[in-house]
């Protein structure tokens, strides 16, 4: 038992309060205040369309499957599609975790004796206060439902662990469960069979193949078999969007400072945070192989480290996929060892090493939740308040590439601003762009063109009769090298104003021939960083 005396019952309710109040602050406060970025516009896109769009069309130039659009379309249409409604989603998703990993860790210390509330506590704490799982509930993204699957799956992993140390058979709920999550994390992301590889082989650890009876593998093998299956549609999707990813995308990899990239969903950039997390892991797993629970270690080390292996082992030798945010998920198994090691205790004073190293990482890693609520990523509301004032009527937004025109569209909206954009060549996706047009990106839906057609769009008649061209790039090294789209559209007209905000860059291009028109867009009410939603959301 752990040297740590248990918290009064009446603290217990009170702890967990405070835990689930600063989650919630840390993963709701000023998400209204945010804009979009590029690729939660991609997901605010798809959700705005009809089923048959996301079914039909999402999968011929999305790398991932439809399904987390799908369920953001359904959360959509009940909460509303306004910037805090698309953000909701991750923020339950975030919130939910916690309660998931509570359980886990007291079957967890259940299982090696060690204080289940003590345990439940210091897990759920280190789960609310992580950068990463703050980073990712606050974005439109799947990548916040992933990191509760995950918890689930684990919940069910040490459950079915349980069951088979006290001999009950593998059919049940806890089993059912745990091929509830890897279903879903196969239709959730298309790096989702790394993740239930990890799965199959962590199961084959905690369930003792010795023991398993005929009806135990029958359950086993028709189990997956049926995930497998249900898979199927995803897994034609991936095979076909594969190609154009390992051929075209921009990504590189780079084996630079791969130890702590490698490591960063699991505790955030510090290196004392990861310090801190190792200590505890350590002692958690030492916990696990003091109570000969080796086949669980071992299930959660394969969850916790495998995808990350073999995601940077595919990114050498074949195409890049190893992004942190895509591992996020694996942060569940190894923060659930990071609670058992409260449990540790050596000696007399041995328990104090684990609790200091809890202490340091909860406390440093809120500190740095706070400190990061202060700071705007991506801001292109700073792109508005720059281009409000000078756009006039009659002005278009040309986006190339055409995806820029997705946060664009989005954050203007947000202000309640009247600013037309013309995505270039057409809308995402561009599935049959012109002759000699090539994808660069890795997705068939964004298309760069040859000078010879970027000429012929700067010559139309229509785009002629523009008074002033806002030329909005997003990765002009990638897209129009040579600045040749610009170089068309400049002909005839003069440079009136350029805009730069990371990879944001906004060109104004005005008719030489031109008057100045009168009159202009009446910026709004709403303050910076205070989009037209963010009353309700108050």
């Amino acid at each position: 038992m752990t040297s740590l005396s248990p918290f009064p019952r009446r603290t217990r309710p009170i702890v967990a309060a405070l835990i689930a109040a600063f989650a919630l602050w840390a993963r709701a406060w000023n998400i209204w205040a945010e804009p979009m970025w590029l690729d939660e516009a991609y997901s605010a896109y798809a959700a705005s369309k009809g089923w048959d769009f996301l079914w039909a069309v999402v999968p011929r130039y999305e790398t991932h499957p439809p399904f987390y659009y799908s369920l953001l379309r359904g959360w959509t249409l009940i909460v509303g599609d306004g910037l805090v409604g698309h953000r909701l989603l991750g923020v339950v998703a975030g919130m939910a975790t916690l309660p998931l990993l509570g359980l886990a860790g007291v079957r967890l210390a259940r299982i090696v004796g060690a204080n289940p509330a003590v345990v439940a506590l210091a897990t759920m704490a280190i789960a609310a206060v992580s950068p990463v799982l703050v980073w990712m509930s606050r974005e439109t993204r799947p990548y916040a439902l992933m990191i509760l699957v995950y918890a689930g799956a684990c919940l069910a992993l040490i459950a079915i662990a349980e069951r088979r140390g006290w001999g009950e058979p593998l059919a049940g709920r806890p089993f059912a469960g745990w091929l509830a999550s890897g279903t879903l994390m196969l239709w959730l992301h298309n790096l989702g069979p790394l993740y239930a590889a990890a799965m199959g082989l962590a199961l084959l650890c905690v369930v003792d193949v010795r023991t398993m009876r005929r009806a135990d593998w029958l359950w086993f093998v028709g189990g997956h078999l049926l995930a497998i299956a249900l898979w199927l549609p995803a897994l034609f999707i991936l095979l076909d969007q594969a190609p154009e990813w390992v051929r075209a995308t921009w990504l590189k990899y780079s084996s630079a400072d791969i130890a702590r990239r490698a490591t960063y969903m699991f505790t955030g950039g510090r290196d004392d945070f990861r310090v801190a997390a190792a200590i505890l892991a350590l002692c958690g797993g030492a916990l696990l192989w003091r109570a000969r629970r080796r086949g669980l270690l071992a299930a959660l080390l394969i969850l916790a480290l495998l995808p990350v292996t073999v995601s940077v082992l595919i990114s050498a030798t074949i195409a890049p996929v190893f992004i942190i945010r895509t591992m996020t998920a694996l942060a569940m198994p190894a923060m659930l060892l990071m609670g058992l090691g409260i449990g540790w205790s050596w000696q007399r004073w041995g328990w104090l090493v684990p609790a200091a190293a809890l202490v340091w990482l909860v406390v440093a890693q809120a500190q740095a939740d706070i400190r990061a609520r202060a700071i705007l990523k991506r801001d292109w509301y700073r792109t508005m308040e720059w281009l409000a004032p000078r756009f006039r009527p009659g002005d278009v937004v040309f986006a190339y590439p055409n995806e820029g025109a997705l946060p664009f569209d989005r954050a203007a909206r947000d202000y309640g601003l009247a600013m037309p954009s013309r995505p270039i060549p057409t809308a995402v996706p561009s599935l049959s762009p012109p002759p000699g047009s090539w994808y660069v990106s890795g997705s068939r839906g964004v298309p760069s063109l040859d000078r010879a057609h970027l000429r012929a769009i700067a010559e139309e008649p229509a785009t002629r009769a523009v008074p002033t061209i806002w030329l909005l790039r997003l990765g002009p090294w990638a897209y129009d090298k040579g600045d040749v789209f610009l170089e068309e559209l400049s002909k005839g007209r003069r440079d009136v104003g350029r805009f730069k905000d990371g990879a944001i860059e906004i060109v104004g291009v005005k008719r030489s021939d031109s008057s100045p028109a009168r009159g202009g867009l009446v910026w709004p009410t709403a303050r910076r960083g205070a989009p037209a939603d963010a009353a309700s959301a108050r």
